[in-house]
């Protein structure tokens, strides 16, 4: 019988919560520890009733106590780091926190433990120089919440051992979730530089007046994002044209490079920002915002379903 190795999660935030619930329902033994006493003190609470939604949309095969069974908190950063093959860091953002926190788990974890940080935008080439492990060191980004949106970019410092990405890679698709591999460093990773370019696009179409917040949204949501929930761009356009992406290029390339050269960068100026404000809370007081994010994940969580069921036609 194959034993799942330990994962070791640093931080129980939001994310550190999320990524326990993806390797726990997958199987393996998960370890928590956070500085905030408070934080440890209520995961188990936090993750138990995300996990209570999962079963109820059938996305757990077991009793959600089973699962939580598999998640324990640590007080110390040794006792959730020994033994364990991957320690997913979710400190701060700030690249003093990420130089600390990596300083103190290189001596800590095993040899042949992998160091992934969820880092949305900072190479791990700016915190993992100095270390004498800096070879099993990466960035392993996910979308949130990852139980929910499976997708894990995974970056590699110039010193990342190609052996250690390999183990973090099997790891990660272990526990169901997709990974993609970067062949360098690129500021903002894949996901946040496309979406990145969506919303730039987006708030300049905004600021020249061609249509409010709601009616763009509309354009993705209703419109481009129903055929990206199951295949991405490159697919998508290769069934746009009769004899596929070539066929596309020919009939529509010209038209794209002369959008792609009218773009221009957005500043993200106080007063646009103040005005689609304006419009969001209009639309949805900030006192609703918690719910809104809740009935967010519990689509997902339908979507997701539906995803999986489809798979199998």
């Amino acid at each position: 019988m194959t034993v799942n190795p330990k994962i070791a999660i640093v931080g129980a935030g939001l994310i550190g919560r999320a990524w326990a619930i993806v390797f726990a329902r997958a199987g393996h033994p998960v370890a928590m520890t956070d500085i905030d006493a408070d934080a440890l003190a209520r995961a188990h609470e936090l993750i138990g009733a995300r996990l209570a939604d999962l079963r109820e949309f059938g996305l757990i095969d077991e009793a959600p106590a089973q699962v939580l069974a598999r998640i324990t908190c640590e007080r110390t950063l040794a006792a959730a780091v020994a033994d364990a093959a991957l320690v997913q860091e979710n400190v701060r953002e700030t690249l003093d926190a990420k130089r600390a926190i990596f300083a103190a788990l290189d001596p800590l974890a095993p040899p042949r433990c992998v160091l992934a940080s969820s880092t949305s935008w900072i190479p791990a080439s700016q915190y993992t120089e100095a270390l004498a492990g800096r070879g099993r060191a990466m960035v392993a980004h996910p979308t949130n919440p990852p139980y929910l949106i499976p997708l894990v970019e995974l970056c590699p410092a110039p010193w990342t051992d190609p052996d250690a990405l390999a183990r973090a890679r099997a790891l990660y698709a272990g526990a169901r979730q997709e990974p993609v591999t970067l062949s360098r460093e690129i500021h903002g990773f894949l996901l946040n530089r496309v979406q990145g370019a969506v919303l730039n696009e987006c708030f300049s179409l905004y600021t020249q007046g061609l249509a409010s917040a709601e009616d763009i949204d509309k354009v993705l949501k209703e419109g481009l994002a129903l055929r990206w929930s199951f295949m991405g761009p490159f697919e998508t356009i290769d069934l746009n044209a009769p004899r596929g992406v070539a066929d596309y290029a020919a009939r529509y390339g010209a038209s794209n490079t002369a959008l792609a050269r009218a773009h221009v960068p957005f500043e993200w100026d106080d007063e646009t920002i103040r005005r689609i404000e304006a419009e969001r809370r209009a639309a949805l007081p900030a006192d609703r915002l918690e719910a809104r994010a809740a009935w967010r994940d519990r689509r997902l969580m339908a979507l997701l379903a539906h995803k999986r069921d489809a798979a199998r036609l």
